[in-house]
């Protein structure tokens, strides 16, 4: 194998396919990345593959003899980093593939390699369901739920976010145990992949078609599609166990969270008595500054309502180190109500919407309370449990 090509070029496709490199490999390969040349379409194609998430990415090289090899990802980033932006990379490996020589103009390095036909083959989707999503729908459906996920792995279902599509609308959920973000996006579909019958292995009881994936995995997903300059939809395949990303020349493959998601409509109540309106931009420095006590003691934050004077209090009280509260005009209705939260999953949530106001709805200390921007035209709903405090 020997080729030429373009140092930033290559740097940014390590960058991006390290992220699926094993950081405890249990196979010496594992911690390598793939690097294919072809001759016949000019391109260099990189993969990294943990044996669940993989990603793939491809630029162009002027390739002079195909062939493909593996080499430690972290080595090779680090070396391809430092080489000069202005000079252009050879890469090439001896007849027995056992080691490849970079050269640039600062310099040449030598790094030993194992053969690509250890390396193990990315998941394919031959018979499985394909979706063609709007890439902008699916960005702001992951960026609107992802950071509600679970990071405890005894939880595993909890740290994936539920996909589910429905007529051409995409919902996505997730939910850690203590909050839960539900993101609906209409039109996010080129087309109903209900319309032509049941997909075998995602279909769902009310015909819609639904699979959790691990956040890690969509994280990348995001990732990938926000940097990508295209107004061309993003294939989604699905196949037992496995779904593939393909966005171009770029490709992300993921295993499915096995189970049934937990049903999070029913968490949501129907109605309320309560209900806070305010701007949500001064809200959250409210939370911020007060949150420099509560992280002092719990998290906790008390927010009350004044229906009388039109007002809501921001405090916090840390035992033996001090308290601190603020006042915001509000539009309220309903009695005068005190609940508390932890504030970092408050401005977790109004962090994740847009828009100048929010609403704040509850019925009770000890129930649920909602979270929307108060136009919601995105189809936001964050729900938080509140903390249980003692006066």
């Amino acid at each position: 194998m020997k080729l030429v090509c373009s140092q930033a070029e290559l740097n940014t496709a390590l960058q991006l396919v390290s992220r699926a490199v094993a950081s405890r490999p249990t196979h010496p390969v594992l911690a390598n990345v793939l690097l294919t040349a072809d001759a016949g379409t000019g391109r260099l194609s990189l993969t990294g593959f943990d044996l669940n998430l993989g990603i793939q990415t491809s630029l162009s090289a002027s390739v002079e003899a195909s062939g493909a090899v593996t080499l430690p990802a972290r080595l090779l980033g680090e070396i391809v980093s430092r080489l000069s932006v202005d000079s252009p990379i050879t890469l090439a490996t001896d007849e027995a593939s056992e080691q490849v020589e970079l050269t640039s103009l600062s310099g040449s390095y030598q790094m030993r390699a194992m053969p690509a036909d250890e390396f193990p083959d990315l998941p394919l989707v031959e018979n499985g369901t394909a979706l063609r999503v709007d890439a902008v729908s699916l960005v702001q459906a992951l960026r609107g739920t992802l950071f509600a996920s679970s990071a405890d792995e005894a939880k595993q279902l909890l740290t994936g976010v539920h996909l589910r599509f429905e007529g051409r609308h995409l919902e996505a959920a997730s939910t850690d145990g203590h909050r839960l973000a539900v993101l609906t996006v209409n039109d996010a579909l080129q087309d109903d992949p209900t319309a032509a019958g049941s997909a075998e292995g995602i279909t769902s009881d009310d015909g819609s078609l639904a699979v959790t994936l691990p956040a890690r995995s969509l994280r990348e997903v995001e990732r990938l599609i926000a940097g990508w300059k295209s107004d061309d939809p993003v294939t989604l395949f699905y196949d037992r166990g496995q779904v593939v990303v393909l966005a171009a020349d770029q490709m992300v493959t993921s295993r499915t969270l096995e189970g049934t998601y937990p049903n999070y409509r029913q968490l949501i109540p129907d109605g309320f008595t309560r209900t806070i309106d305010l701007e949500r931009r001064p809200f959250m420095a409210a939370l911020e500054r007060v949150a420099v006590l509560a992280d002092q003691h719990n998290n906790v934050v008390r927010i009350s309502t004044d229906p009388t004077a039109g007002l809501v209090q921001i405090s916090a009280d840390a035992q033996d180190v001090g308290s601190g509260s603020e006042s915001l005009p509000a539009t309220l209705t309903g009695e005068a109500v005190q609940i508390a939260f932890n504030v970092r999953y408050v401005l977790d949530g109004l962090k994740a919407m847009e828009g100048d106001r929010i609403s704040l709805q509850c019925n009770a200390p000890t129930t649920p309370a909602i979270l929307t921007p108060a136009d919601n035209a995105a189809g936001f709903t964050y729900l938080v449990m509140p903390v249980q405090i003692r006066n």
